[in-house]
């Protein structure tokens, strides 16, 4: 059976009671919250959380069996202005703290930039930007480890954890099972090697498949040369190799659609249903 969920922030902005009953009301069991994103009625800036309301959202997503599956904090932990970092690390604590509150125990981010926004560049993938993500995550999993929560980390070819052989590298570094990896497919993926997917979907399972604790689902296309993100089920992505890997290895994982959107999102979770009862 797949448990099968969507980030919050890819339906309508609604108040928090429409946006839980719009998720349950789809079938779907799971979301990943990023709050800022997705509760507009209250403050959600640092400093604002509590053990009342984080209690409070969460219980209004229990109450109609749906799982916060993912405090969604995505910072740019390695920002090249270190005041920003440090404020951005300092949010993300505060995720950690409050995680258990909300029903939840896994706060995720990728990994950021050189750069103040998030942009590809080859200069991601220099040594000092990975030891620069090795130090940030260290200190975020030493306060994971405080409060019993796991730190979720997202690579992707944006980022310094650029490809599956670095996000191993990076676990190694970080010797802690407080540290696991939301499994973005898609996010590994580029012009020059969406052809040899299946090798290296394989390649991740392989190299840190038991530690997969979220996954990420969308969809590709290759447009004018470039890779182009679409709705689920609308593009090239081989889930047949990815749910052959995954239903074996973490029967029920949370699988979280992402960018997938009003007036796919229907037609999308069927796409999944049918594709992993099929591997």
């Amino acid at each position: 059976m797949i448990n099968l969920g969507i980030r919050a922030h890819d339906l309508e902005r609604l108040p928090l009671e429409q946006l839980v009953e719009t998720v349950s009301g789809k079938g779907l069991t799971s979301v990943q919250l990023a709050l800022a994103k997705s509760i507009g009625e209250e403050s959600t800036d640092t400093g604002s959380l509590s053990p009342g309301f984080a209690h409070y959202v969460g219980r209004t997503f229990s109450d109609r069996n749906v799982q916060i599956a993912v405090l969604g904090c995505y910072i740019n932990m390695i920002h090249p202005d270190y005041d920003e970092r440090r404020e951005a690390l300092d949010r993300f604590k505060e995720h950690i703290r409050y995680a258990r509150d909300f029903g939840c125990s896994i706060v995720g981010t990728e990994t950021g930039n050189v750069h103040p926004e998030i942009v590809y560049t080859e200069a991601n993938f220099h040594e000092q930007p990975f030891l620069d993500v090795v130090q940030s995550v260290r200190e975020l999993v030493a306060e994971a480890e405080k409060f019993g929560v796991i730190v979720g980390i997202e690579g992707g070819v944006n980022h310094p954890i650029y490809s599956p052989a670095v996000m191993k590298r990076l676990l190694d570094c970080v010797d802690s099972n407080n540290l696991q990896v939301i499994y973005d497919p898609v996010n590994y993926l580029t012009v020059e090697n969406y052809e040899q997917q299946e090798a290296i979907i394989q390649g991740a399972f392989e190299r840190f498949g038991n530690r997969i604790a979220i996954m990420h689902a969308k969809d590709f296309r290759i447009e004018d040369g470039t890779l182009q993100v679409v709705p689920v089920g609308k593009g090239l992505l081989n889930y047949d190799a990815v749910f052959k890997y995954m239903k074996k290895k973490k029967p029920f994982v949370n699988i979280l659609m992402e960018e997938t959107k009003e007036p796919y999102i229907n037609e999308s979770i069927d796409y999944l249903i049918n594709k992993y009862k099929s591997a």
